[in-house]
């Protein structure tokens, strides 16, 4: 299964379908320290990157896709500050909004299938028309915007071709789906966009959710198992947290198991690390250096211990506190290293980070969780092998 990967960031994205069975056919990414990660890591014999082509640094608009015709796969992450809850929210008069750019990549492939990822503010209200506006431009690649065209006249031009169209050139997928859902050690909300070309046969959807936080509750406040599990005695044991204390109570009166897996907490993820706290033992891991001066703040009080990490972010201006400090339950919070952030995004332990501290953790809260993106793209791939052509 060919690919080709755009906006790759770190890596995330792409390291997930290669899992998934993909074999990227050119990597695309401008930033100098996530190319520099990604490159670090094909020199490296012991990652999947290894086996990449070699990153193309340039600007994505002056790439010509046209070599890379007929791939089974486009993927990718366009810049999501356009449309963060965090960012501008300019959405379409952004300047980074680059979804023109992955329309143009699909109309020059003619890709059997397409995987986006973005941020969960793609869905406000406010972009409602700029999100239809997206969905109907990956329908219809070859309906180009003309030149001086508002994308608003554009719209209207591609729901009149729309109403009247016997078929579209893709179909397409959208959910907004949560990595904690999928083994992933974060609360993480995040749109996915998917889509087929119209000659490939599919009743695809979307991956089943495999975990789920009614099974953590259970194991945690029922059953116990998950404090066995960390060997936690009763007497170290925090209470019941308030907000599920009624949950709780009736998963206590139930009849039923949970059917899912549980979710993976914080714990669970680092729980085979060296404690950072002492860094004779934490330097023989790579990236696992503590940076100091964490502190709580309003908004900003750390993620749980013994609850999916909450949702990693790059920010604009450093790292924001709350999103990257592990809450201890005594009341002690400290940065998250990179490796253990590395931990909460399903990259490898082989993977390493160039850059700075600020620089790694701005790489990784732009990522998308490997294991995320591997249910996904696996799904793609196992609906692309089984599903045939009316092209000969």
């Amino acid at each position: 299964m060919r690919s080709v990967e755009v906006f790759a960031g770190a890596g995330g994205l792409a390291l997930g379908t290669t899992f998934a069975g993909f074999k990227h056919q050119a990597i695309l990414e401008w930033n100098k320290d996530c190319i520099a990660s990604i490159q670090g890591n094909q020199r490296r014999r012991t990652t999947p990157m290894s086996r990449w082509p070699a990153v193309e640094s340039v600007n994505v608009r002056e790439f010509d896709f046209k070599p890379f015709s007929g791939i089974d796969l486009l993927s990718g992450g366009p810049p999501c500050q356009p449309f963060s809850i965090g960012g501008k929210h300019k959405g379409h008069q952004d300047d980074r909004n680059l979804f023109p750019e992955v329309v143009r990549a699909v109309r020059e492939t003619r890709p059997k299938a397409v995987l986006i990822e973005n941020v969960k503010g793609l869905l406000r209200a406010a972009f409602a028309d700029f999100f239809e506006y997206i969905l109907l431009q990956l329908q219809y690649p070859d309906l180009v915007r003309r030149k001086g065209e508002e994308w608003t006249k554009h719209l209207s031009r591609l729901e009149k071709h729309h109403a009247g169209a016997r078929r579209s050139e893709y179909k397409v997928f959208f959910r907004k789906l949560n990595a904690a859902d999928y083994g992933v050690p974060q609360k993480r909300e995040r749109v996915f966009i998917v889509g087929f070309r119209s000659d490939i046969f599919t009743d695809w959807s979307f991956p089943e959710p495999t975990h789920e936080e009614d099974a953590l509750l259970h194991s945690q406040w029922v059953t116990g198992e998950y404090w066995e599990e960390h060997k936690v005695s009763k007497r170290s044991r925090p209470d019941i947290p308030r907000k599920h204390q009624s949950r709780v109570r009736r998963l206590k009166e139930s009849l039923f198991l949970p059917e899912k897996s549980r979710w993976r907490t914080v714990r669970d993820a680092i729980r085979d690390l060296p404690d950072a706290r002492k860094p004779k033992l934490a330097a023989a891991v790579p990236n696992h250096k503590l940076n100091p001066g964490a502190k709580v703040y309003k908004g900003h009080t750390g993620s749980p211990l013994d609850e999916p990490a909450k949702t990693l972010k790059a920010g604009d201006h450093g790292v924001p506190g709350g999103e990257n400090m592990v809450a201890y339950p005594n009341g002690e919070v400290r940065y998250f290293t990179v490796r253990e952030a590395a931990r909460l995004q399903t990259f490898p332990d082989k993977y390493v980070f160039e850059g700075a501290w600020t620089e790694a953790m701005r790489q990784l809260g732009n990522a998308v969780p490997v294991d995320l993106a591997n249910a996904v793209a696996k799904s793609i791939n196992e609906n692309l092998k089984t599903s045939g052509s009316t092209k000969r």
